[in-house]
This record gives C-alpha cells, sequence and structure tokens, in this order.
C-alpha cells in the first residue's frame, strides 16, 4: 500500500509540474525525486523480504533508475545559469 501511494504521489507531483511556470518547478520536483528514492528503498526493502522477486526487483529498479536521473537532468537544467 505504502509503495502504491508513493507511486501514485510521484504521478501527481511531476503532473503538476508540467503545468506549472519555470520559476515554480523547481521544489515540487525536488520533492519528487525524494519519493522516488524512497520508492527505490521500499522496492529494495521489498525484495530483501522476498515479497517481490529478483526479476521483478531488477526491472522496478532499473526503471527507478531512469525516472530519477530524468528528474536531475530536469532539475539541473532549471538551475543552470543561462549565458
Amino acid at each position: 500500500m505504502k509503495i502504491e501511494n508513493t507511486c501514485l504521489d510521484i504521478i501527481e507531483i511531476l503532473t503538476e509540474v508540467r503545468f506549472e511556470n519555470k520559476s515554480y518547478k523547481l521544489k515540487p520536483l525536488k520533492s519528487a525525486h525524494i519519493k522516488v528514492e524512497t520508492l527505490k528503498l521500499l522496492i529494495r526493502t521489498s525484495w530483501e523480504l522476498q515479497i517481490i522477486k529478483d526479476k521483478k526487483y531488477i526491472e522496478l529498479e532499473n526503471y527507478l533508475v531512469e525516472i530519477s536521473k530524468d528528474i536531475n537532468n530536469w532539475i539541473n537544467s532549471l538551475t543552470q545559469k543561462e549565458f
């Protein structure tokens, strides 16, 4: 249940960010990044407790790594100084 709620929170935050002005995107993006990292921990814990199988863990972890990279790139693009 916690994993599902965290996924929904991430989707909601990222959807809202898409419609925000550039100056208001940074804070919710950081919040989404924290939630993705939390989700990674929850998934890893589920795997360690053998709630999810190895193959599913690897698949989910790979997706979350990519999502985390994308959010980081988005944050970096907002914080880079324009020349």
